[in-house]
């Protein structure tokens, strides 16, 4: 399987980091996890492309997190593709429909699926995907892409750090994780690094990269990595707009 970071941002974009947008390959599968602004601009840029990707999963509806997910529909449109797939927490076809009343000219032109999942076990573009809540400020999922041979990846979506998260995680060969700012700053729903490390200490994860990161952590990665390395021995990475990850 392969993972691609299209956008490691939040709802404060920097020029390098668009918002959330994960894409996953398998053979000659595809899936887009997530789909913020500037989302679709990386997919152009990646073989796969807009045409490629009939599927999108939705970790949960903020807008950094779908504002992209009209202008996908019609790109798709206007390439001559004729489907696209919108899977999603409860509220779901709830967002899709209230997207189309305002931009009812796209409203039938393609064939358009829209399904709610919930914590639960499911299949989506012919991945089977495992879901477990987050603590957010609204409903939110992580998923667990299982693998070949144990190779499976996990994305957090947003939400705190929790021993849930973690052992839902454990025995993954990629947890991206949700690490939106530095430990000085007070936040909720999102974790700092100190309480990510705290979270995961114990667990056994391949590689842990961190996401959806904003301003604030600008030049603070190697401090906010050592907050991290405080708690957890595992290795743990920075994530970037265009990074390409191979999991064996």
């Amino acid at each position: 399987m392969r993972l691609t970071f299209l956008g490691t941002g939040s709802a404060m974009p920097l020029p390098d980091r668009v918002q959330s947008g994960l894409l996953l390959q398998r053979d000659d599968r595809s899936l887009l996890v997530d789909c913020g602004s500037g989302v679709l601009h990386r997919l152009a840029g990646t073989e796969v492309g807009y045409e490629g990707v009939s599927s999108v999963l939705l970790t949960h509806h903020h807008l950094d997190h779908v504002a992209d997910l009209l202008p996908l529909l019609k790109a798709r449109w206007l390439a001559g593709e004729e489907y696209l797939e919108v899977v999603g927490p409860v509220g779901t076809k709830s967002l899709v429909d209230g997207l189309l009343d305002v931009h009812e000219y796209l409203d039938g032109r393609v064939d358009l699926s829209v399904r709610e999942v919930g914590a639960t076990e499911f299949s989506v573009a012919g991945f089977d995907v495992s879901a477990t809540e987050t603590t957010h400020s609204m409903d939110c999922l992580a998923y667990r892409f299982a693998g070949e041979d144990g190779g499976d990846v996990v994305f957090s979506g947003d939400g705190e750090a929790s021993a849930g998260l973690a052992n839902f995680a454990d025995g993954a060969a990629v947890l991206a994780h949700d690490c939106s700012f530095p430990d000085d700053v007070d936040v909720s729903n999102h974790p700092t690094p100190s309480q990510l490390g705290a979270a995961l200490a114990g667990r056994d994860v391949g590689r842990v990269y961190l996401t959806h990161l904003y301003p604030h952590t600008e030049g603070r990665h190697e401090e906010m990595l050592d907050s991290v390395r405080a708690h957890y021995d595992g290795d743990v990475r920075f994530a970037r707009d265009g990074l390409r990850v191979d999991v064996e």
